[in-house]
């Protein structure tokens, strides 16, 4: 295993985040709330640290990254960007234990949004490091290693390796030929979306701060926002429009946005399966939504399709805004807000859950199970887009499948220890991590935080978030003994 390789792009790693800690400082200055020194503090850390592990001497043992190693550097770079990104909340005194530090800066690098601000944070939370929070958001929607190619395309080896144990999906499409050019156009198209958005909400009405920190979270389904009320607090229907527009464009295959820049129009949406069938989960969970909250909302009908379409794009692209308390809504609409988590987006986007990718091959797999019970013999091909799907592949995402459930249901039970929450709260939570969704149901829903829990369950609730971001494997890998072997 080369180690040394795996120490240098973990510096790496925090020099980027280092740098992505400017702007946040230069908010601070702008603002001169008091936030400043902790800002600055810690661009220092993360620099120092940085440099120390980007520079240390000797020759890589060789100069190529393997599988293992790969995903190594994947699971070790989260973990330590959440430590290193905790600084300046705990400098700061906003959040001053290492548990509540942690857990707020994993959700936000994972996009999962959960959180452990107070109404007495938001209040006494300087504009910085809220700034701060949201570019958590933004910079891990896309992926930081996939940002860490961009920036280094010389990299050898076979980084393909990297995007692939970041990359939220059960397969990595390379738009072009090199995995460092395509990471380029990757975040270009990140980048264009983000501006959009950030002109819309100014025109919206939204301040430029308030536009920027919303379009980070909204870019990176993430959900942080500068209020405690969330998207809630403006009480404005174009800006809940815009917004669940573009929660749901970033939910979208990011890949199926260059085929659209480069010539195939509409068509690269029409012909792609995954998008269809992520546009009709929608359009019937609003719909159900919509009918099924209508005595709650008095037969209002454009108020229930209003608060309804906001939450079910909120929940299926797993950025969790809100504006409203969905947890006073009815059961029935509660289930369906469980199913949005699960299934969550498409694969390639920077939205978390199970993927729609995978509803599909399941389903289909499913399907050719039930016809084989009558004809044993007769077993046919399961295909995506006319492209028949490897065996090897379907067994992948049936054992992801298991273990994601499986992952949500022990999450669960560890939050539970010694946690005067319900079962609701505790299951939903999990699965809310699990899948980078942020609000769950119960005591820890729309309206609600995370602060209530203990130490080891905020903790549980980080690694959760990060098995979830990076799709169970890398995490899982790093705490096998083979991982560590030489060869």
């Amino acid at each position: 295993m080369n180690r040394k390789l795996i120490i240098r792009m973990l510096g790496a790693l925090l020099l980027i985040e280092a740098a992505a800690m400017l702007p946040s400082l230069v908010v601070a200055f702008v603002y001169g709330e008091g936030d400043a020194p902790s800002l600055l503090y810690s661009i220092l850390i993360n620099l120092l640290a940085g440099c120390a592990m980007s520079f240390i001497p000797g020759k890589d043992q060789n100069s190529h990254l393997r599988l293992k190693e790969g995903f190594i550097i994947t699971a070790l770079g989260w973990i330590l960007l959440g430590i290193f990104g905790s600084v300046p909340f705990m400098l700061s005194g906003t959040l001053p234990r290492f548990e509540e530090a942690f857990f707020e800066t994993v959700s936000g690098l994972t996009t999962t949004g959960a959180s452990v601000f107070t109404q007495y944070t938001f209040d006494h939370a300087c504009r910085g490091i809220l700034f701060w929070r949201a570019t958590t958001h933004w910079i891990g929607g896309m992926g930081v290693l996939v940002l860490t190619l961009a920036l280094l395309p010389k990299l050898t080896g076979r980084t393909s390796h990297l995007v692939k144990a970041e990359s939220p999906g059960p397969s990595l499409s390379k738009l072009v030929p090199k995995t460092g050019a395509t990471a380029k156009i990757l975040y270009k198209i990140y980048i264009l979306l983000s501006l959009i958005e950030f002109v819309t909400l100014l025109l919206c009405g939204l301040s430029p701060y308030d536009s920027a920190v919303h379009t980070m979270a909204t870019a990176g389904t993430g959900g942080f926002s500068r209020y405690g009320d969330s998207i809630a607090h403006y009480n404005s229907v174009p800006v809940e429009i815009a917004i669940t527009v573009f929660m749901f464009m970033f939910g979208v295959n990011f890949a199926l946005y260059y085929k659209f820049l480069i010539g195939e129009r509409l068509k690269a949406f029409l012909h792609d399966e995954e998008f269809r069938w992520y546009f009709v989960f929608a359009v019937v969970f609003i719909i159900l939504v919509t009918v099924l909250n209508l005595d709650f909302y008095k037969g209002d009908f454009l108020t229930s399709l209003r608060y309804g379409s906001f939450q079910i794009s909120s929940i299926m692209s797993t950025t969790g805004f809100v504006t409203f308390d969905f947890n006073k809504w009815p059961a029935a609409s509660h289930i369906i807000i469980v199913i949005a988590m699960l299934i969550g987006s498409c694969a390639g986007s920077t939205a978390g859950g199970i993927k729609v990718i995978r509803i599909i091959v399941l389903s289909k797999l499913s399907r050719r199970n039930i016809r084989a019970t009558g004809q044993p013999k007769k077993m046919d091909v399961i295909r995506i887009d006319g492209k028949s799907v490897d065996e090897h592949l379907l067994s992948q995402i049936a054992q992801f499948a298991f273990m994601y459930i499986v992952l949500i249901l022990v999450g669960g039970f560890i939050m539970s220890l010694g946690s005067s929450y319900d079962i609701t709260t505790n299951l939903s939570a999990s699965l809310t991590c699990v899948s980078n969704v942020g609000p769950g149901l119960g005591s820890v829903g729309p309206v609600e935080n995370y602060a209530g829990y203990g130490v080891h369950a905020k903790l549980t609730a980080s690694f959760l978030m990060l098995f979830g971001r990076l799709e169970l494997l890398p995490l899982f890998i790093l705490f096998t003994r083979s991982a560590w072997h030489k060869y």
